[in-house]
């Protein structure tokens, strides 16, 4: 059997990685194209910026303003429910979502400004964006309509109260407290969903090169995971619990908790929380 010559080897070699790399090339060119094909894609700069933007605030920012709400109210090493109302989830939440609320109307105002000022929206982008605008600073009003907070603990100096002191709007779980939470975490399912399908729908109008649909999707699936996995591992504990502790005299427990998959413990069950392993 004649061996193959030195020669013959780097040819074929040589050959392999020309055609590797064209495939590499090949797929590169693919991924960079707009989805529908086209041979060219152009978008003013203005709209641009208008689509990153948007893709930080409800991709990025929204997700971890959920999740800190949601599954940060005690932290790990916390040794709850000796210690209460740790204000890491709130301070958090309330700075992502400001952050989220000031990158979305300037966002908005890019996009109005490169329509020529035009009042109408002309799409149904532009529909789905003026509403998803107007529920994000619906949910600010909302929040600075939220009433007192209450307690024995004062939030802000961590001073205790006399007992005359303590009742407030969350603390007692007045009207008004219970309104705002169940319109707050509405209005903010409302704009996970919506802000989803105007992204979506944004990449169409703007026929978006294809690795963006690929990685928002990819993203998506990721921060859908971690919510699954936090909220079969962790849990998202009632609020009221997290501030105040397991006192079943407390006014708060008059009600179930508000939201959906909210875990309320016990003194029992209490020491067995997910956070509180290694305590």
């Amino acid at each position: 059997m004649k061996r193959p010559s030195w020669a013959g080897i780097g040819v074929a070699v040589g050959v392999g990685l020309t055609a590797s790399h064209a495939s590499a090339a090949g797929m590169t060119d693919w991924l960079l194209a707009p989805a529908s094909g086209s041979a060219s894609h152009e978008i003013a700069t203005g709209i641009a910026w208008h689509g990153r933007l948007m893709v930080l605030a409800w991709a990025f920012l929204m997700p971890l303003a959920l999740i800190l709400a949601r599954y940060f109210k005690i932290v790990p090493g916390q040794k709850w429910p000796a210690r209460l109302d740790n204000p890491f989830w709130f301070l958090s939440h309330r700075r992502v979502g400001g952050l989220l609320i000031v990158v979305v109307t300037v966002a908005a105002v890019l996009a109005f400004v490169a329509s020529g000022g035009s009042m109408v929206p002309e799409t149904t982008h532009g529909w789905l964006g003026v509403f998803v605008l107007l529920l994000t600073w619906l949910q600010l009003v909302n929040a600075l309509l939220r009433g007192t907070h209450g307690g024995p603990v004062d939030p802000f100096t961590r001073q205790k109260r006399p007992v005359e002191q303590w009742p407030g709007d969350h603390f007692s779980m007045t009207r008004r407290r219970i309104v705002f939470e169940y319109a707050h975490k509405a209005i903010g399912y409302l704009l996970v969903v919506l802000s989803a399908i105007a992204l979506l729908a944004g990449l169409n109008e703007a026929d978006a090169p294809r690795w963006m649909w690929l990685a928002i999707v990819a993203w998506w699936i990721v921060v859908v995971a971690a919510i699954a996995i936090l909220q079969w591992r962790v849990g998202a504990i009632d609020t009221y619990q997290a501030i105040w502790g397991l006192d079943r005299t407390l006014p708060g427990y008059r009600r179930a908790p508000i939201g959906v998959g909210i875990t309320r413990f016990d003194e029992d069950s209490a020491g067995r929380a997910p956070w509180q392993r290694g305590n």
